[in-house]
């Protein structure tokens, strides 16, 4: 009885070391659409960061939950919906870890989403690099010209504006009549890429990665892209492009020449480069490469000072607001499409696997696939508006 006994605690704990069947699907897929070996590993930490135990008596449920950053509320909101796994574009570990408690709030979220069976699984700039990733999808919103319509996905469902009642607290000085009130007013996060605004006239152009990858078979891949149109572009042009692509923030920052206006302003090649630019656009000139329009998430004020100072423009949307719209225009489609594909796989090769609990066998049975974007990933920073000027 006793050895039975042992037997039993073996077994269970040995179906438990491993992650839920739907999360390894879900990470061979990634690695299909997004090689990890296009990720810049000089700096970057991509792939599966958190591998979270099965535990077939609380089994999560077979969905993903997309987000760019892993947030405290994001992690609440896995744990709720009870996905398998979280894909955060952003690393959540991106140095070297020598401890794990709740002093930090985001080893707190990682030891949460353990204990709850969710892994983690970090992309980054193996999206960023790939051809049709992160860099092509904010070309095409210059340009209004995918370099490839095989490469998206069909159209999903693109989800509501996010209603002014979820909006942040208006300002507490509003019931004062003599000061103007104010809404913060964050860059909407559940639009997906809008069709409109590859509708904006169709303008060729040539386009190529500001550093290319020598990973084999990959052709076109690499950091950035440097878009060069054959006929200039009005600079206002550009910015309702990149507007409606991103759906419609209430403004962001933009910087030209000081002797210059920004209406008579035409653009013929813009480097882009999602989240922070600084770095690549600074190798992009090393390389003896010029542009007129650098396109990105942010800059630092004295690398956007030294870029008008040599005449060039800067529009910057904060930094995760020029990768958000990505997990709902392109990547959803993309994971859902062979998520289902390798799903299959898995349930018809562990299938045959003898000695399987029931567990792992009821888990095997379900064969439903599910892919959704998180509701409160957002960027920390939003724009304050004067209610007056809504």
């Amino acid at each position: 009885m006793f050895k039975s006994a042992i037997r039993f605690a073996s077994n269970t704990m040995s179906s438990q070391a491993r992650a839920a069947p739907y999360t390894r699907a879900v990470v061979a897929a990634m690695r299909r659409l997004y090689p990890e070996a296009l990720a810049d590993k000089s700096f970057d930490n991509t792939g599966l960061l958190l591998e979270a135990p099965f535990d077939p008596l609380r089994r999560q449920m077979n969905s993903v939950l997309l987000t760019v950053d892993l947030t405290k509320a994001v992690a609440d909101e896995a744990i709720e919906r009870k996905d398998s796994i979280v894909i955060a574009y952003h690393p959540i570990i991106f140095r070297g870890l020598k401890s794990l408690t709740f002093n930090d709030t985001q080893q707190t979220s990682l030891l949460r989403l353990a204990a709850a069976g969710i892994s983690v699984y970090s992309p980054h700039t193996a999206i960023d690099a790939a051809r049709g990733g992160l860099g092509d999808w904010l070309a095409d919103i210059v340009t209004g010209t995918p370099t490839d319509p095989d490469d998206l996905p069909p159209p999903t469902s693109s989800a509501p504006t996010p209603a002014a009642t979820d909006l942040e607290p208006s300002d507490p000085f509003n019931a004062a009549p003599s000061r103007p009130s104010y809404m913060l007013q964050h860059h909407p996060s559940q639009l997906s890429l809008q069709e409109n605004a590859l509708a904006l006239g169709r303008s060729a152009h040539k386009r190529y990665p500001i550093t290319a990858t020598s990973v084999p078979g990959h052709p076109g891949a690499g950091m950035g892209r440097i878009v060069r149109f054959d006929k200039p572009l009005p600079l206002t042009a550009i910015i309702d492009r990149i507007g409606l692509g991103l759906g419609n923030p209430k403004g962001f920052p933009i910087a030209v020449p000081q002797d210059r206006d920004a209406s008579e302003l035409q653009i013929r090649s813009v480097g882009i480069c999602a989240g922070s630019g600084g770095s690549l656009f600074s190798q992009l000139e090393k390389d003896g490469e010029d542009v007129d329009l650098y396109f990105t998430g942010e800059m630092s004020h004295h690398e956007a000072l030294a870029a008008i100072e040599k005449g060039k423009c800067v529009v910057c949307l904060f930094h995760s607001n020029t990768e958000r719209g990505f997990l709902h225009g392109v990547l959803r489609g993309q994971l859902e499409g062979v998520l289902g594909e390798e799903w299959e796989r898995v349930r018809r090769e562990e299938g045959e696997v003898e000695g399987l609990g029931e567990g792992v066998r009821e888990a095997l049975a379900d064969g439903r696939v599910g892919v959704a974007v998180s509701e409160v990933d957002r960027d920390p920073f939003g724009i304050m508006i004067s209610k007056s000027e809504v």
